[in-house]
């Protein structure tokens, strides 16, 4: 999709990190964009940035996990601004914990933003942009989609297969000779808020138990993550500008690019490991991605 001046575009996640920078980098392309957030105060501030420079967008809470609530999405898009042309299924969360403790709850709730998120905006929205042979659909996955770090098994296997997910619809969109280009987005280490992401735990993915006081540190999945989470958040602080990630995504529609990733950083490990795939060897103890980040932050 050369040209973007005067399409309508959905991003949901909208209105923070990732999200938020390419709903502002699309307004700044004149296309009318439809921001969804499943929180309200962030959204109505992310819409009105936007209408002060200018741009004409539209917030809608929305909660991708339920089908229900994307389903509206697509149907206030399609009553405001028309059918969507662009479609960014970028909600997501941060699973923690080993596989050994994380409840059953985290892993739901893991999996319904991050992989069944993805999979109803798709769901939504790829029909129309079928028909009218034209468009272009992004997915967030991650680098965790491509590594295997300890302590993230339900978010690693949400990304793993979201880029799963996201290169079998590109095949089938070639294969169809549909028109419909396919981003997968695979962020490496970016300054969004998503360790914070248990603010927005929908209750019925909260396992019953005592209360829990998140503003002082408590993991939902019953794991303290004290002072370690407290150094992580302030290492995320440093990390890429969301705008940057912003001008990647606006070009790789442009251009049809398919894998996106926004840094060279975790390179090295993700060779490693495909060599061991290639090998069939079993994979010896690897960096992990927080050291990895901790480097970063060190050089």
């Amino acid at each position: 999709m050369e040209h973007l001046n005067g399409k309508v575009a959905v991003v949901t996640g909208g209105a923070s990190g990732i999200g938020r920078a390419v709903a502002l980098a699309l307004a700044a392309e004149s296309m009318k964009v439809v921001v969804a957030d499943i929180e309200q105060p962030p959204l109505d501030a992310t819409v009105a940035e936007i209408e002060s420079a200018g741009g004409v967008a539209v917030g809608v809470v929305c909660d991708v996990s339920d089908w229900e609530s994307v389903d509206a999405l697509r149907a206030r898009c399609t009553e405001e601004f028309g059918l969507a042309d662009v479609v960014m299924n970028n909600a997501g969360v941060a699973g923690g914990a080993s596989i050994s403790e994380v409840d059953l709850k985290a892993w739901e709730w893991t999996l319904a933003v991050n992989l069944w998120g993805v999979i109803y905006g798709v769901k939504a929205f790829l029909p129309a942009l079928i028909e009218r042979g034209e468009g272009h659909v992004i997915n967030t996955a991650s680098i965790a989609g491509h590594l295997t770090s300890t302590g993230m098994g339900a978010y690693n296997t949400s990304k793993h297969a979201v880029v799963g997910f996201s290169e079998t619809l590109q095949q089938e969109m070639l294969e169809g000779d549909t028109g419909v280009g396919v981003t997968c987005l695979c962020p490496g280490f970016v300054a969004t808020n998503i360790i914070n992401s248990e603010r927005n735990r929908q209750e019925r993915y909260r396992d019953p138990g005592p209360d829990l006081d998140l503003d002082a540190g408590d993991d939902l999945d019953g794991t303290a993550l004290g002072d370690t989470s407290s150094a992580i958040a302030d290492l995320y602080v440093a990390q890429m500008d969301p705008a940057r990630v912003a001008e990647q995504v606006v070009d790789a529609i442009k251009t049809n690019q398919f894998w996106l990733f926004t840094d060279s950083l975790a390179d090295g490990m993700i060779r490693e490991r495909h060599a061991d795939i290639e090998r069939r060897a079993t994979p010896t103890k690897r960096t992990h991605l927080v050291e990895l980040m901790m480097l970063k932050g060190d050089s």
